[in-house]
C-alpha cells in the first residue's frame, strides 16, 4: 500500500503546486472563460487551463511509480495528445469535428499499445469471450471517445467534473485491486490524488476552471483504465462495474442523448436539462447540487465494487437495482423531457 499512498501524494501535490502556475498562463495566453451569454453561469472572468496542473500530477506519478510498458507509454502517448487538443481548445474553441479526429487518434494510440476491450467476460456460463480485431476496434474506439466526452459534459459546476472523477478514480482504485490490477490502481489513485489538489481551487466559488484540457484528460485516462481493470476482470458482469463506477456521466449524457432524439434536436446540441440543471431548478444552490452529485456518484461507484467482488447472481441484483433507482430518479427529475426555458447553464 506504500507505493498507492506515495502515488496518490505525488499527484496531489504537484497538482496543488501546479494550479496558480496554470492559472497564471491561462491568464498570459488568453485561455479565458468569458461570460458572455446566458449559458453561463459565472459571472466573471475564469481562467481554463486548470487541467494541465491534474494532467502533470498524474503523470509524474505515472513515471514515478510504474515501469514503461506498452500500455503505460500509450496512455501517456494518448493523454498528452487529449491535453494538446484541449489546450488548444480553451484557447480557441476548435470544432467539434477537429475535437473529434483528436480524440480518436489518442484512442487508436491506446489501441497500439495494447489497451483494448479485447475480451469479456461470459456472464451466462464459464470462461471468456474473445472479440475479433473488427469488433474489439471499434468497440474501445466508442468506449474511450464515449468517457472522454462524457466527462467533458458534466463538467458545468464549480467542483463538479473534479470531484466525480475522484470519486470514480477511486472505485475504480478499488476495483483494480480486487482484480489484481498492479498498473491501473496506480493510475487510478493518481487521478484522484492530482483531481483533489485540483478541487479547492476549482470548488464553489471557483477561481480556475479545468477547461476541456482537464475533462477530456480525465475521461480518456478514466476510460483507459476502466478497460484495464474493470472490463478485463473475472465479474461475471464485469462490464457493469465502468458503467457504474462512471455513472453519473454515462447516465447523464445518455439521458441527454435520448432527450434531444426525443426532441428533434441534434445530439451534440447543447441543452439545459442536465441533471445538475434540473436540480438548480429545484431552487439548490450550486454547492448543495455538487454535494447531491457526489453522492449519487459515491453510491454507484459502491455498487460497481460490490458486484466486481460478488458472484454472478448477486452482481445482477445489484446492477438491476442499480439501474431501476437511476430511471427513477431520471423520471422525478424528467431528464428525458424537454428543457424549460430561463435556466442557465456554463
Amino acid at each position: 500500500m506504500k507505493v498507492y499512498l506515495l502515488s496518490f501524494m505525488v499527484a496531489f501535490i504537484v497538482s496543488l503546486i501546479a494550479t496558480p502556475i496554470a492559472e497564471k498562463l491561462a491568464f498570459a495566453i488568453g485561455a479565458i472563460d468569458i461570460p458572455d451569454d446566458e449559458r453561463r453561469i459565472h459571472t466573471k472572468p475564469v481562467p481554463r487551463l486548470g487541467g494541465l496542473a491534474i494532467f502533470f500530477g498524474t503523470i509524474m506519478s505515472m513515471l514515478l511509480f510504474l515501469s514503461k510498458t506498452h500500455e503505460t507509454i500509450g496512455i501517456v502517448a494518448g493523454a498528452t495528445i487529449i491535453v494538446a487538443l484541449g489546450l488548444f481548445d480553451d484557447k480557441y474553441s476548435l470544432s467539434a469535428k477537429v475535437k473529434l479526429l483528436g480524440q480518436l487518434g489518442a484512442a487508436v494510440m491506446l489501441i497500439i499499445s495494447g489497451v483494448r476491450i479485447d475480451w469479456l467476460s461470459n456472464p451466462f456460463g464459464d470462461g471468456m469471450i474473445y472479440l475479433k480485431s473488427w469488433v474489439a476496434i471499434p468497440l474501445t474506439l466508442f468506449w474511450v471517445v464515449g468517457i472522454t466526452n462524457t466527462m467533458n459534459l458534466i463538467d458545468g459546476l464549480d467542483g463538479l467534473a473534479a470531484g466525480i472523477a475522484v470519486i470514480s478514480s477511486g472505485s475504480l482504485f478499488i476495483v483494480s485491486l480486487l482484480n489484481g490490477r498492479f498498473a491501473t490502481a496506480v493510475i487510478s489513485i493518481a487521478i484522484a490524488g492530482a483531481a483533489l489538489g485540483f478541487l479547492p481551487y476549482n470548488f464553489n466559488p471557483a477561481k480556475i476552471f479545468m477547461g476541456d484540457t482537464g475533462s477530456m484528460f480525465l475521461g480518456f485516462v478514466l476510460a483507459a483504465i476502466s478497460i484495464q481493470g474493470a472490463v478485463k476482470s473475472a465479474a461475471a458482469i464485469a462490464i457493469a462495474v465502468p458503467i457504474l463506477a462512471l455513472g453519473v456521466p454515462i447516465f447523464d449524457t445518455t439521458f441527454a442523448i435520448v432527450r434531444r432524439l426525443k426532441n428533434g434536436k441534434p445530439i451534440m446540441e447543447a441543452d439545459k436539462g442536465h441533471l445538475h440543471h434540473r436540480l438548480l431548478e429545484k431552487g439548490l444552490t450550486q454547492r448543495q447540487v455538487v454535494l447531491i452529485m457526489y453522492g449519487v456518484s459515491l453510491l454507484l461507484g459502491i455498487s460497481a465494487i460490490l458486484i466486481s467482488s460478488s458472484n454472478e447472481t448477486k452482481g445482477l441484483i445489484i446492477f438491476l437495482i442499480s439501474i431501476l433507482l437511476v430511471m427513477w430518479g431520471a423520471d422525478r427529475l424528467g431528464l428525458l423531457e424537454r428543457q424549460k426555458k430561463g435556466t442557465q447553464v456554463r
